[in-house]
């Protein structure tokens, strides 16, 4: 029973010996004496600073709290701890005597000066033998770099043994277990070292030795499952072989072998220990994807040290497009990325450099570039270029600074030549809910054509309100569109919440001044506002070159001084607009009322001259229009149209002797112009007809426009016809034939009507026509010739045509018929009755010469003549024209007129009594304004003999 209780008792007196003994120690008597043992331990003097306890279970283990280890602060390396746990033998300290058995620090603080003054520092020392210590929950500075939460051990098991480090730390919020082997100096000095780390997937293996003369040589081996893990990387997995080499100063590696993602390439990588610590990278790699390292790059940690990239590849991607021959540095140090070498080529064959840097969320960067591309190589990354002529946009070339941060991207010192136009200027983009324009641009020389939407698109822009603001400022010495060339253009235009301000648009085309102003608030129904045109010239003799196309302007005209000023506004649907101008004397004035969304218009136009006649000249009469007569000039319609035609509802006219009024319309959507419509004048003068001119008749004009008329006028007159009143003809005109219908007017208190045609489309053009006239009274000369019909009361029918380019050549072909009469009436020129009369009496010779002096000049009394014509190649025949005069005088006219040439071969022949006697006979010749007499008595005079 003894026995049982015997041990039953015996381990519980072992464990309160073992409770109680140490306990009975004066611990803080042992302070020298544990201080010695981790002194022997370390290797190194350990100063205790804090209160030593005991701990016996599990194991019995001396702690001891604020422990330093080496020498005093300053030192070149530097340990100190919260705590130092020795864990020690429990027979023995029973026994009294302390045997270490391990060796803790705990919240060690450990300071490690790099570099150190020679690479052999890093070689174990010799009195590191027997050594078995860990540290725990640690920190340790290497020069500036930082270890947190170091957990590891370090054992050195003999002279001849290599020391093994073992442990883990965190590294940048992520743990990392390593592993390292240093073997003993050999004859040689050289030791063997072997260094393995893992961190986040990642393993790092170098292998190699320590040489005598200080320093480290061998081979690194790294690989992992995810670059983007360990570095400012694109995510993927990596492999890196290839050769390390370390100093005092420097550890690098070099010759390295990548496998990055399943892209193969070269690298080396550099680590400067001074004077400050810095890490140096170049990656050549086949291929890249840019925008995974941009995205890597821009979302990475600030590094601790500076660490610098040189990164090349031969092809790279970068959205969507692909980019050749890749080169650029990066430097990342103190929150700053240092950009230098940049270049690339790009879609196109463009190539571009640059350098700059990005500070935080800024970049800056300046570029150069150029390419024999433009429209290729924009179009390759979205932009719409389909719009342009294929011609455009080519080659290119220039510079400019970049500046990019959260808030806007900025271009400034941009100068570039674009299709060998030069530009230059700067901008500003602001990003946001409602991105913002800034653009200030100068151009040498700006060619629009295929570059500019036509006018379809700008008014359906228009309609649309952009979801951004700008602000524009641009400028061209010279400028050209369509044909149209301005000088010194310039733009200032704004766009801010959905309207569009023109501050200005200014040039000068063809000599004058052109400044446009206004705004316009967009949307489905566009608004105008303040619109005011202005333009002015010295003369109008540039801007006639350019408006040639349009709207020829006279050469009289091109002389004068313009000034035109338009002003208005309002919705795009009812635009009013009022514009007054001068072109020398010439006055205009006019509103209209427009809706853009129809292409329609309404108004009214004034224009006012005060001399028709010199406004005639200046319009290019050859000579002062004496047949108008003096007086002003004005033109008073009221218009309306659009793209179809243009009408007008009322209009009156008013040109020195000419007063007339009407409606009229051109139409625009036929094959020619069509204008219809009617025009009443109550006086119409009208020009002499030049029928010996010689000079081609200006046809073509007809082929132009088709036109009909109905026109009439109460007094017409001209030069070379007589008074004619109440006139009405139907004017048409058809591909160039021109007739006037249903020709009727009042002549004499008769009736003159017919029809006039004028084919200008044929080759010659031809001339026909059919006149007649009846009950018509003359009250003077009917040609105003010497010999001439000076009154009576006519009726007359003709058909007639004639072919040429020339009044002379018409003249030439004029063929023909037609009759007439003239009753009651006078011819001058000759005294057919006298001749009649002095025919009959008894002195022979005094009849000879009563007949001679009547066949000399007077008139006779005509009862009637009548008779015919026919005419051929422009010579008129005169067909039984036969004379009754008063006081039963009979008598006929004979012969032919020649018009081309204005010559007479005319006979005018008088029957004497009884009426066996032969004629007597005036044989008229020459020119019809003066024409030869030549009597013919002699056969009347001899039949009187022989009676």
């Amino acid at each position: 029973m003894r026995k049982r209780l015997l041990l039953v008792l015996l381990p519980v007196a072992v464990l309160v010996a073992a409770w109680v003994g140490p306990r009975l120690l004066d611990w803080e008597a042992q302070r020298d004496r544990v201080a010695a043992i981790a002194s022997a331990r370390l290797g190194r003097h350990v100063t205790l600073e804090g209160p030593l306890s005991l701990t016996l279970l599990p194991q019995p283990m001396v702690e001891a709290a604020s422990v330093r280890v080496g020498e005093a602060e300053g030192a070149e390396i530097g340990i100190s701890a919260r705590a130092l746990h020795l864990r020690l033998g429990l027979l023995p300290l029973l026994l009294g005597r302390f045997e270490p058995r391990d060796l803790v620090l705990v919240g060690a603080d450990i300071r490690l000066p790099w570099p150190p003054d020679s690479i052999g520092a890093v070689r174990p020392p010799p009195w590191l033998t027997g050594f078995d210590a860990r540290i725990e929950n640690s920190r340790v500075a290497v020069g500036g770099a930082v270890l947190e939460g170091v957990a590891a051990r370090l054992a050195a098991p003999g002279p001849l043994d290599a020391i093994r480090t073992e442990g883990s730390f965190t590294w940048r919020g992520a743990p990392v277990r390593f592993e390292a082997v240093i073997g003993r100096p050999g004859f040689d000095g050289v030791a063997t070292l072997d260094i393995v780390m893992a961190a986040q997937g990642a393993t790092a293996t170098a292998r190699g030795v320590l040489v005598a003369e200080g320093g480290f040589d061998g081979r690194i081996e790294a690989s992992g499952a995810d670059l983007s893990a360990l570095t400012a990387a694109p995510a993927g997995p990596f492999r890196a072989t290839g050769r390390l080499g370390i100093t005092a100063e420097i550890a690098a590696a070099d010759d390295l072998a990548l496998d990055l993602g399943g892209v193969t390439g070269r690298g080396a990588a550099t680590f400067r220990f001074a004077p400050a610590p810095s890490l140096d990278i170049a990656l050549a790699l086949a291929r890249l994807d840019l925008d995974a390292w941009i995205t890597a790059l821009r979302g990475a940690q600030q590094p601790p040290l500076p660490v610098g990239l040189d990164l090349s590849a031969e092809v790279a991607a970068f959205r969507g497009q692909t980019l050749r021959r890749l080169r650029g540095g990066v430097l990342r140090e103190n929150g700053r990325l240092t950009l230098s070498g940049l270049s690339a080529v790009l879609p196109g064959e463009a190539q571009v450099e640059g350098e700059g840097a990005i500070a935080g969320p800024r970049l800056e960067l300046a570029v150069r570039f150029a390419g024999p591309s433009l429209r290729t190589t924009i179009a390759a990354f979205g932009a719409p270029v389909d719009r342009f002529d294929p011609a455009r946009l080519r080659a290119f070339e220039g510079q400019a600074r970049l500046e990019l941060d959260q808030a806007q991207l900025g271009v400034q010192d941009l100068a570039a030549v674009i299709d060998g136009a030069r530009a230059s200027g700067a901008g500003v983009l602001r990003f946001g809910a409602r991105p913002a324009l800034g653009l200030g641009l100068s151009f040498d020389r700006l060619d629009l054509d295929g570059l500019a939407p036509p006018p379809a698109a700008w008014a359906e822009a228009l309609r649309t309100a952009p979801g951004f603001d700008a602000n524009l400022r641009l400028s061209a010495e010279t400028l050209s569109w369509a044909g149209l060339a301005a000088e010194r253009a310039a733009v200032d235009a704004v766009v801010e919440g959905g309207r569009l301000g023109l501050r200005r648009l200014s040039g000068r085309i063809g000599g004058a001044d052109v400044t446009l102003a206004g705004s316009v608030a967009l949307g489905a129904t566009p608004r105008f506002a303040d619109i005011g045109l202005e333009v002015a010239a010295p003369s109008v003799n540039g801007l006639a070159a350019v408006l040639a196309p349009v709207l020829p302007v006279p050469e009289g005209l091109q002389p004068l001084p313009l000034r035109l000023r338009v002003t208005g506004g309002g919705p795009a649907d009812a635009l009013a607009l009022a514009g007054e101008g001068e072109l020398g004397e010439l006055r205009a004035e006019g509103q209209s009322t427009t809706n853009l969304t129809q292409g329609r218009a309404s108004g009214s136009l004034t224009l006012r001259h005060p001399g028709a006649p010199r406004l005639a000249l200046l319009l290019g009469a050859p000579e002062p229009p004496a047949w108008l007569g003096e007086g002003s000039f004005s033109l008073i319609a009221t218009l309306s149209g659009g793209v179809a035609g243009v009408s007008a509802e009322s209009l009156e006219l008013v040109a020195g002797g000419l007063r007339a009024r009407g409606q009229l319309a051109l139409a625009l959507d036929g094959v020619r112009p069509r204008l219809t419509g009617r025009l009443a004048a109550e006086r119409l003068p009208l020009p002499g007809l030049p029928l010996r001119g010689a000079e081609p008749l200006a046809l073509g004009l007809l082929g132009k426009v088709d036109a009909e008329l109905a026109l009439t006028a109460a007094e017409l007159a001209s030069p070379d016809l007589p008074p004619l009143t109440e006139a009405a003809a139907t004017l048409r005109l058809d591909a160039g034939r021109l007739a006037l219908d249903e020709v009727r007017a009042g002549l004499g208190g008769g009736v003159l009507e017919g029809r006039i045609a004028l084919d200008g489309a044929a080759a010659p053009p031809v001339l026909e026509g059919s006149l007649g006239l009846a009950g018509a009274t003359l009250s003077g000369p009917l040609f105003g010739l010497p010999f001439d019909i000076a009154s009576g009361r006519v009726e007359a029918q003709a058909r007639f045509t004639a072919a040429g380019h020339a009044p002379t050549a018409m003249l030439a072909t004029l063929a023909g018929e037609g009759r007439f009469a003239v009753a009651d009436g006078v011819l001058v020129g000759v005294a057919l009755g006298g001749a009649s009369a002095a025919a009959a009496l008894e002195d022979a010779a005094a009849a000879e010469a009563g007949v001679r002096a009547a066949l000399e000049g007077g008139a006779t009394a005509l009862e009637r003549l009548e008779g015919g014509w026919r005419a051929a190649g422009g010579v008129v025949s005169l067909e039984e024209v036969r004379i009754a005069g008063e006081g039963g005088v009979s008598g006929a006219v004979e012969g032919s007129v020649d018009l081309p040439r204005g010559a007479l071969d005319l006979r005018f022949l008088v029957r004497p009594g009884p009426a066996e006697a032969p004629p007597i006979a005036l044989r008229v010749t020459g020119p019809a304004e003066t024409p030869r007499r030549q009597p013919e008595v002699a056969p009347w005079a001899r039949w009187r003999a022989e009676r």
